[in-house]
């Protein structure tokens, strides 16, 4: 699900310098949830008629309308807990179609814990964080909500991480295809994807590298750091950030270097082999053993904005 709404508040932070320090935040309150990118169209049409990706993965081509009747058609694969969203050039409206562009949701696991994150970003400094609420509309023309999120900037280049909470009357709306509660307040990963990962060789995403500007990895570190991640920066100026069971690496690159650059994958079963499908310009390496990274070559990208 991409964010594609249009903030009215000035940016909360503005780049600089990133702290090697991660915020003594107690107990971690949000998780990798989903990411996205966006593809020259030769990939972006490699990835949506590719017949290897329906056998490994719960793959799947939809159009979405969220809130404002605004709507997207993205590649999703799947998994247990986690997927992740594939965009070409074109496909979403303003800056967010331009090559290069990536987005990335962490989201709560109980009820609640997004207030407690809006509480700490506020101690780290984050004077005035963006409250949004997501609805989707299932095909009816009456908006459901969905999740609430919450962002520390409107001002970004090509990149936009946001915090998420999945609201109850999602879950209680039986269009939604989510599953009970496992505990009180369970609005998790797990609960709102799917099942059908089981009968495919993909089961999570393990580790995302995403090539952003040092402006936007500077608007993402205090919610990762709210959200409980262990944040650590790196002596080429990215970032490595680790919660869960997935690992977040950044790179930070001028403008027109931006981009997905890697996803690592868990399998259901190990295989003996190694398999290597090129998907436009991209490799997805599966094996041997129980994993697969999936490769995206480097791209000129206009440095406009």
């Amino acid at each position: 699900m991409i964010m594609v709404v249009t903030l009215a508040l000035a940016g909360a932070v503005q780049g600089g310098a990133v702290s090697a320090r991660a915020t003594d935040s107690g107990r971690q309150l949000l998780f990798y949830n989903h990411a996205y990118g966006v593809l020259d169209r030769e990939t972006a049409d490699a990835i949506e008629h590719s017949a290897y990706l329906r056998d490994f993965a719960d793959f799947q081509v939809r159009t979405t309308t969220g809130s404002g009747g605004q709507t997207w058609t993205g590649r999703y694969l799947m998994g247990r807990e986690t997927y992740l969203e594939l965009f070409g050039v074109g496909d979403l409206p303003g800056k967010e179609a331009a090559l290069g562009a990536t987005g990335m949701g962490v989201s709560t696991e109980r009820k609640g814990d997004l207030v407690t994150v809006l509480a700490r970003l506020r101690e780290q400094g984050v004077g005035d964080p963006i409250e949004f609420q997501q609805t989707r509309d299932f095909g009816d023309g009456v908006p459901v909500p969905w999740f609430d999120a919450v962002f520390t900037t409107d001002q970004y280049d090509r990149f936009g991480a946001w915090g998420m909470e999945y609201r109850p009357e999602y879950f209680a709306d039986p269009r939604g295809n989510t599953e009970p509660a496992a505990h009180p307040g369970d609005v998790g990963r797990e609960r709102y994807l799917p099942d059908a990962y089981r009968d495919r060789l993909m089961r999570d995403v393990t580790g995302i590298r995403l090539a952003v500007t040092a402006r936007d990895l500077a608007n993402t570190v205090p919610l990762l750091q709210a959200g409980g991640f262990a944040v650590r920066s790196l002596p080429d100026g990215g970032v490595v950030a680790k919660g869960g069971t997935t690992t977040l690496r950044f790179d930070a690159v001028p403008l027109d270097q931006v981009g997905l650059r890697q996803v690592r994958m868990s399998l259901n079963r190990p295989v003996s082999y190694r398999h290597e499908e090129r998907i436009g310009h991209s490799t997805l390496t599966v094996g041997p053993g129980s994993r697969a990274v999936w490769t995206f070559d480097d791209q000129d990208r206009p440095a406009s904005r």
